[in-house]
């Protein structure tokens, strides 16, 4: 009976620990909720929050070129696939693979043997005929002959010439000629190859200046000229080149709605290759005294875009209309003027009045 008085002492005394320890530790509760709601009252009463340190950019008038960025391909000047208007035997190549030519060199030379026969033949008679015709001149004026006799004479000799004349022409096309200057590529023929006017030669191409070939979407269509100034570069490399628009198409593409153009370029080292993909850069309009605010300083809203501006020390919503965009900044056309301070970081946390410390960026 002892142990169980001694256990019910022992039980007794903790609950009732437990109890004060519960007692004590809601006051503390209390006594602490008290403060803080007294610190809140105090700071609503009469304390303000710090300012919000926050960057900005002061905006300035400042150039601005709008341009779009576009596909293009590299084409040559001129290209051609030489071929013969005859069919014969090759009797003499005259270029190397790979090297360049001039206008008017002989590249090929078809075998023209039974042509100049025919071209000495016709020479003989030709001589023969107008030696008949002095003769029958002579004799027409003297009464010897009537005049019908000899246009008769006259005719033939004509006749003979005109043969002759054709002749020459089927001999030139015997000999193949550069039509301009260029490279020629890789030759397709042997010397002694039997030719036909479908064989391909060679390739010939001019890549001095070379045709820069793209196209913009039809939107631009009224803002692109003749002799427009672009740059583009190569996929392979960063290096920047420059073309001049010389030609456009007369009508946009029903199908693609793009309007396609042509420029051109220098190419004296031989870097632009023909088919070599490139991608270019077009200015479309200049804007003189433009406004560019930062990217991140634009925030999105549900009827376009807004920003903040810093008035009387407090942040200040101004809902703008912007334009192109570059990789930093962004062209804001309505809703800001020059010397306005934006501010560019804390603005997804901003609120209307609310004051802020700006700290200027020395760029814009």
């Amino acid at each position: 009976m002892k142990v169980k008085h001694i256990v019910y002492i022992i039980l007794i005394i903790g609950l009732g620990t437990l109890v004060g320890y519960r007692i004590l530790t809601n006051k503390s509760k209390a006594d602490s909720a008290g403060k803080n709601g007294s610190g809140k009252e105090t700071a609503g009463k009469g304390g303000s929050s710090s300012p919000l340190r926050v960057n900005g950019v002061v905006l300035k008038p400042q150039r601005f070129a709008n341009s779009i960025a576009v596909s293009g391909s590299i084409e040559a000047n001129e290209q051609v696939m030489i071929r013969s208007q005859v069919a014969g035997l090759v009797r003499g190549i005259y270029f190397q693979e790979g090297s360049k030519v001039s206008k008017g060199k002989v590249l090929l030379q078809i075998d023209n043997a039974e042509l100049e026969a025919q071209l000495a033949q016709a020479l003989t008679r030709q001589k023969l005929a107008a030696e008949n015709t002095k003769r029958a001149e002579l004799l027409v004026k003297k009464g010897g002959i009537s005049q019908q006799e000899y246009d008769i004479v006259r005719a033939d000799l004509e006749t003979l010439q005109a043969q002759t004349q054709l002749i020459r022409a089927q001999l030139d096309k015997t000999t193949i000629r550069a039509p301009f200057d260029g490279t020629i590529g890789l030759r397709t023929i042997s010397d002694g190859e039997y030719l036909s006017p479908t064989t391909v030669v060679a390739k010939l191409v001019n890549t001095n200046p070379v045709k820069l070939t793209f196209s913009i979407p039809e939107k631009y269509a009224n803002l692109v000229k003749n002799n427009t100034t672009l740059s583009f570069t190569l996929s392979e490399s960063e290096k920047k080149y420059t073309a001049v628009v010389y030609a456009m198409e007369p009508s946009i593409e029903a199908t693609t709605r793009t309007l396609q153009l042509r420029a051109r370029a220098d190419n004296p080292n031989g870097e632009l290759i023909p088919g070599a993909f490139a991608t270019v850069e077009l200015p479309l309009t200049v804007i003189e005294d433009a406004l560019l605010v930062p990217t991140e300083a634009i925030v999105p809203i549900q009827n376009g875009k807004k920003v903040f501006v810093v008035e009387n020390g407090q942040a200040k919503e101004v809902k703008v209309e912007t334009s192109t965009r570059r990789d930093k900044d962004i062209l804001v056309t309505t809703g800001l003027q020059a010397g306005d301070t934006v501010l560019t970081t804390g603005v997804m946390a901003l609120k209307p009045q609310t004051p802020v410390k700006v700290t200027i960026s020395k760029t814009q």
